[in-house]
Order: structure tokens, then sequence, then C-alpha cells
């Protein structure tokens, strides 16, 4: 008599997925899974530009800054477009806030249904693309207060607020990792379909393993503590893994372990990467993943940031790695 069938091999869209998570919940309406859905929409998007980059001459500077006084690549116009215009037709965002804008965008209030404040950095690491390296989308989902009236505030929340978090990298596959607080879940765009397909749920960061992230040229700028680190871990047979795209650092330290650092620096003494945009979505899927994620000595899922784009200093990853290095940087 043949195996009955494994319903562990059916496929299960993000669609799907999240439809199950929202159906433990009765009193769901339905807003959020319509939020990832326009959030998958824009990835396959990007997902498609990213892969005709240079042969619709997409690579490149467009010649204007953000407000982060960084150069706009052509992408990340394009990605930020993407993201706004799939997510500004859903009834229940109350906000948009891009990396890419000095103020976050109030699309509707509280009494007209915006539930939720969605905060993006549309193409992460996009000056990489010259040379075909991993770039990517970070996500991150709030609920909406109704009684704060300006954007900026509506925004400036702690990262243990968050609804959701997530990310898609854009590589040799295009993968989407999400949490929605019920541990991570990671998803692979099949093209031929062009649906977003769980390949892996519950996802665990491993324990250990003996490789740091981050950028060395800047070791001498690092905190004592830092090098004092470096020091240890190449008297200890550490590794060095780093791409220069946050994204794909993350991703491969989610998956095989290690730890991802972006200390403060003599220029960055507050930090480089954005709390809203990078380290707090990044906090929740570390997390979640078993992991452990912290900005100088406090928790970064617990900081409190004053401004939207408001700096932080980053250590995340394997928990017993990261506990490693907060031996020597405190």
């Amino acid at each position: 008599m043949p195996n009955s069938h494994d319903l562990s091999e059916n496929l299960m869209s993000l669609q799907s997925h999240i439809l199950l998570e929202e159906a433990k919940f009765p009193t769901a309406s339905g807003d959020f899974t319509w939020i990832i859905s326009a959030i998958s929409l824009a990835a396959k998007s990007i997902a498609n530009h990213v892969r005709r980059a240079r042969l619709s001459g997409a690579i490149g500077k467009i010649g204007e800054t953000n407000v982060q006084g960084e150069e706009q690549q052509k992408l990340d116009v394009i990605a930020n477009r993407a993201i706004i215009r799939c997510l500004g037709t859903r009834a229940s965002v109350a906000v948009l806030a891009s990396e890419e804008h000095d103020e976050p965008t109030i699309l509707r209030r509280g009494n007209e249904g915006g539930k939720y404040c969605v905060m993006f950095d549309p193409l992460d690491g996009s000056s990489n693309l010259d040379t075909g390296v991993g770039v990517g989308t970070i996500f991150s989902i709030l609920r909406n207060d109704p009684h704060i009236h300006d954007a900026q505030g509506t925004v400036c929340q702690p990262g243990t607020h968050q609804v959701a978090a997530g990310y898609v990298l854009y590589g040799s596959s295009t993968i989407f990792v999400l949490t929605t607080g019920n541990g991570v879940a990671l998803f692979e765009l099949d093209p031929f379909i062009g649906s977003f397909l769980l390949v892996k749920e519950k996802v665990r960061i491993p324990e250990t393993n003996k490789v740091y992230s981050v950028n060395e040229a800047y070791r001498e700028t690092f905190p004592e503590g830092y090098r004092r680190y470096l020091d240890w871990a190449h008297q200890n047979g550490y590794s060095s893994r780093y791409i220069g795209s946050m994204v794909a650092d993350v991703h491969r330290t989610l998956l095989t372990g290690g730890v991802f650092m972006y200390p403060p620096t003599k220029k960055n003494p507050e930090g480089k990467l954005r709390y809203l945009y990078e380290a707090s979505p990044m906090a929740m899927i570390i997390e979640q993943a078993g992991g452990l994620a912290f900005s100088g000595s406090k928790r970064t899922m617990e900081h409190e940031p004053r401004e939207v784009h408001e700096r932080v200093p980053v250590l995340l990853g394997s928990r017993a790695e990261v506990e490693k290095v907060r031996e020597f940087v405190g």
C-alpha cells in the first residue's frame, strides 16, 4: 500500500501563512494580511528591477542625496516608489515612513481607519548593486496611536511595540523573512508562479558559531572593548565574514550563527544604523529566532527613539556569541 500523503510537503504561500496566523485570533479583521500582501507585491516588483538593473540602465547614482546625506542610487528611488504605491492603497495604513524621506507621511487618521504605521528601508545596501552583491528591503509595522496627531511622535516607538518585522533579500533567489511575534518564517519567491512559498518556519539561529561580521577597516576608531574582543577572536580561531549589505550579513548570521556588529566610531559616536528602519526590525527577527540584540548596554528592542532617523550601534546574533562580545564591551 503506498504511503499516505505527507502534509508537510504541501505548498504554503505567504498570504496563506498569514491568514492561518490571523485565524488564531477571532477578532482579527484581515487588515494585517492586506499590508503583508502589499509588501510582498512591492518586493516582487523590486526583485524584477534588481534582476534587470544593468540591462534596463537602472545602475548608478541619480545625482541627488537623501535625508541621510547619502547619494541616492537609481534603484533606491524605484524601490521607494514601488513600496509607497503598493502600501498607499491599503485602507488600514495610517502612516508611511521611509528612510529616503525627511518626515513620515500621514495617509489617514485613526478615525478614518488608519490602524498601522509602516517603516521601511526600501533598498538597503544599494551601493553594492554595481557589483552584483545581494541587497534588501527592511520593514517594521507598528500600531497607530490615534491620540498622537503628529507623524513623528506616532512612529517613534520602541521595538517592543512592533506588530511585525521582516526583510526581503534580493540575491541568488528572492527571500522573504517575516516575524509577527510568533517565531520567524522564511519564504522564497517562485518566479514561475509569482508567489512567495514557505520553505521554513520556526527558524532558529544557531546558539554559537565562531564567525564575526564587522567592517574591520574602522577598527582603530571602535571603542576599546570592541578592539579587545577582535584581538580575542583572532586568537581563538574565529572567521570574519562581512558583505557590507546589512540584509545579506544579518541573513547569513540568522541561518549559520555568529555575531553581526556595527559599533560606534569616532565619526559616528551614536552609531550608524537607523533605529526604526534597520536596528529595531532586525532585532525583533533575531530575538524571535532565539538570538540576542543590543544597542550599547540596552536591549535594542527596548530603546525609545526620539527622532525618526535616529541612529544606534548594533550588536546581534547567536546568544553565546553576543554574550561573549558583551563581556568585552559591557
